[in-house]
């Protein structure tokens, strides 16, 4: 099942062109996301059955970067938002150069909470 060309734009603009999740403007390549997975076992396309088809509707579509999308992938929000996190850790664990532009000035941890783009704009709405 693909989205139809009206369908996909509706997507796009949900978030004024920009991904749900980091908020950069979308480029030609951006992806639709589903918020709530439709779970397609190790299948990354339509063929093939879905676990949760109930799940693919436009209104649980997120325009998304490639990026963010394929971080994502069938993670919950929560899930992946703990992921991101983690990530800072195995930086300071695995990355020479990560701690070494960080000695120098160049990152600063902030510690701050992931916060998503649609997050943002949905709570500056209200």
């Amino acid at each position: 099942m693909r989205l139809k060309k009206h369908e996909r734009e509706q997507v796009r603009l949900k978030y004024g062109g920009h991904c749900a999740y980091c908020g950069v403007e979308l480029g030609p390549k951006w992806h639709a996301d589903h918020l709530q997975s439709v779970r397609r076992g190790t299948s990354h396309r339509w063929e093939g059955n879905a676990e949760r088809p109930q799940n693919h509707n436009l209104d649980n579509m997120m325009p998304a970067c490639a990026p963010c999308n394929l971080s994502k992938s069938q993670m919950p929000l929560e899930a992946w938002r703990e992921f991101l996190v983690g990530h800072v850790n195995s930086l300071n664990l695995y990355h020479p150069i990560y701690r070494l532009a960080k000695a120098y000035g160049l990152i600063a941890e902030t510690a701050a909470p992931v916060v998503f783009y649609f997050e943002k704009v949905t709570n500056d709405q209200h």
